[in-house]
């Protein structure tokens, strides 16, 4: 039978009625935070985060770990994996299939997110997935109150949930109410939308083929079916769960992306009407259940909703306004509901009013602005202006939700690159630019969100998914194609450089919920105007205030990789007198940190600023 823990003994949950909460809810849990724009957000794929085994990095407790087999990574073991042809063949068909991390792996590293002043993890699906099918970044559910079995049990989630919360991290659990695993098979080959309702050949069996009955199973008549067949828990093996028309092939046609499958997933039918008048199949209420349930026994902080683009308003209120209510009876007032919403500010602006989500993600013009801005290929207006949201909620404001929109330039999928996926450092120069990179996204309005690797570095390009999704404890699939050698190197350049940026929008509340404004500049002190691109480039400072409560804080990145930049920097003319000096809090140059300008009477007030290449200052 399937077992899960619950406090004090074992429940069976082949089907939800199995299923008793009180047992789980009759304790205290851990607190939501007041504000989530403090919170500072670390993204992970459990399975090419950590497997346990490695050796020579900090454990929790701080002391180095020298147990374990993997050693770290070092500058001469880049392309290790790729020596010869066949190797290199072999290390890329690795990044397709399941690589080997762990539950247990991820806790026994906490530390080193703790230590970089990370305060919550984002964490993939854990959810049981197809068994025949290489679906390792876990959104491929075949059981939705199962953990799949090769990252570990329910009992080491409960566990690493228990652990972040005791060094002060929260933890976001990645979820999917569009749609389940590819449980079934057609009849049709390849099915695609076209507005019918195609007839299915059967469920999933352990195997893979599709040799089960498509029906709610009677486990006496097919005990083969547990627990790898079908779709579990068994509330939804009802045929009328799925929508069964065929795979999305025009991701923009309305309702094509709601009816249809995503790639091979199956499409969940989440009810039908409109926002104000939805009514919820036995489904999208069966699948609520499980994700209570998995609230109720590990004590999750958040979810990360997934496609959210795909699922009807009013079923995603539906979810939104059970789960609320329901872990505000247990006393986490602020429980956050993350929802990749793609298709732009407006989509998202909507989508967070209509349904009650609490913050947006997947935003694509976020994350191109962010990343090109620091590569100096675009204007940093147009990403400051991302932010000046009057239009769109018809309010005089020069913020944009500073607490529902989470920002970050690294992802899984880079889906607004096309067929060139890469991260941020597979560019040449761009390695030297993270630290600019990384303050533009720690100082500036939104929730951060650090994608793994990035700190050390990791220059994954290519033209499929497993490219970017490399393997932080080395295995067959390391990072800078090589395996066998992980990268928890608290002495990594990126590593030090969050580790200093956090700790001071930490510090300073103004870095974190102050208002924003993206500075003029001037070259000579007398003419000043926003920087801008020159022949399609940008090499100049770029300067922005956060102010908050009669104070400012003075940001500036210099997107030339090769000198230092010198400007003009307007700042807050009533805030500031002549001859009032600013002190420097922070520069990627230790030399400048400690040091004061002078404020002077140009364009209204300013302060002359040397940025060093590539780097960052902070002055208050």
């Amino acid at each position: 039978m399937h077992e899960l823990s619950a406090i004090g003994e074992s429940v069976s949950l082949q089907r939800l009625a199995d299923l008793d909460l009180s047992s789980l809810v009759d304790r205290p849990f851990h607190p939501a935070p007041a504000a989530w724009e403090d919170e500072v957000l670390y993204f992970l794929l459990l399975d090419r985060f950590s497997d346990g085994r490695e050796h020579g990095f900090r454990g929790n407790d701080g002391v180095e770990v020298i147990g374990g087999a993997t050693p770290r990574f070092q500058v001469g073991d880049a392309g290790n994996a790729i020596r010869t042809e066949a190797d290199a063949q072999a290390w890329r068909e690795a990044g397709a299939l399941f690589t080997g991390g762990k539950l247990s792996g991820l806790e026994g590293k906490l530390g080193y997110l703790k230590r970089m002043n990370v305060s919550a993890i984002w964490l993939s699906p854990i959810f049981k997935q197809v068994a025949s099918q290489e679906t390792y970044h876990g959104y491929g559910i075949q059981d939705f109150v199962g953990v799949e079995p090769r990252f570990g049990k329910a009992e080491d989630l409960r566990s690493l949930v228990a652990t972040a919360h005791s060094l002060g991290i929260r933890v976001i659990l990645d979820i999917i109410l569009n749609h389940s695993g590819d449980v079934f098979s057609y009849d049709a080959s390849e099915p695609q939308w076209d507005g019918r309702q195609y007839p299915v050949r059967g469920y999933r069996a352990a195997d893979g083929h599709p040799t089960l009955p498509f029906t709610t199973l009677d486990h006496a008549t097919h005990p083969e079916a547990w627990p790898d067949g079908a779709v579990w828990p068994a509330d939804l093996q009802d045929p009328a769960t799925f929508t069964r028309r065929g795979r999305i092939s025009n991701w923009e046609n309305y309702p094509e992306f709601l009816e249809g499958d995503f790639e091979t997933l199956k499409d969940i039918h989440h009810g039908e009407g409109d926002a104000d008048h939805y009514r919820p199949s036995s489904a999208l209420k069966a699948i609520t259940n499980c994700y209570r349930y998995w609230i109720a026994y590990a004590d999750l902080d958040g979810f990360r909703v997934d496609t959210v683009k795909h699922m009807d308003p009013g079923a995603t209120r539906y979810f939104t306004s059970v789960i609320k209510e329901f872990t505000m009876s247990l006393g986490k007032e602020n429980f956050y509901l993350i929802g990749e919403i793609t298709g732009g500010r407006t989509r998202a602006v909507d989508t967070m009013e209509l349904t009650g989500l609490d913050a947006a993600l997947g935003i694509d013009d976020v994350q191109d602005q962010m990343e090109y801005l620091v590569k100096g290929q675009r204007n940093p207006a147009d990403y400051f202006n991302l932010f000046r949201n009057s239009t769109l909620v018809g309010k005089e404001s020069h913020t944009w939700f500073r607490n529902h929109v989470v920002t970050m330039f690294d992802d899984h999928d880079q889906v607004r690159k096309g067929g060139a996926k890469a991260r941020f450092c597979a560019d040449a120069d761009a390695p030297r630019l993270l630290p600019a990179v990384l303050a533009l996204n720690a100082f500036t309005l939104g929730i951060p969100c650090v994608y793994y690797g990035t700190e050390q570095a990791f220059d994954g390009a290519g033209g499929n998914d497993r490219y970017i999704r490399e393997a932080m404890f080395g295995g067959p699939f390391g990072a800078f194609r090589s395996s066998g050698r992980h990268f928890f190197d608290e002495d990594a350049a990126g590593y030090r450089a969050l580790v200093e940026l956090l700790d001071l929008r930490r510090r300073h509340m103004a870095l974190r919920r102050g208002r924003q404004y993206l500075r003029p500049i001037s070259g000579n002190g007398v003419d000043f105007g926003l920087p801008e691109m020159l022949g399609g480039r940008i090499r100049s400072v770029v300067a922005w205030s956060r102010l908050f409560n009669g104070q400012e804080f003075l940001c500036a990145i210099n997107t030339d990789p090769d000198q230092p930049r010198t400007a003009w920097v307007t700042i807050d003319n009533d805030l500031h007198e002549a001859g009032q000096e600013l002190r420097c809090l922070h520069s990627t140059d230790p030399a400048q940190r400690g040091t004061t300008v002078s404020v002077e009477a140009r364009n209204g007030k300013s302060v002359l600023l040397t940025v060093p290449p590539a780097g960052v200052v902070v002055h208050e």
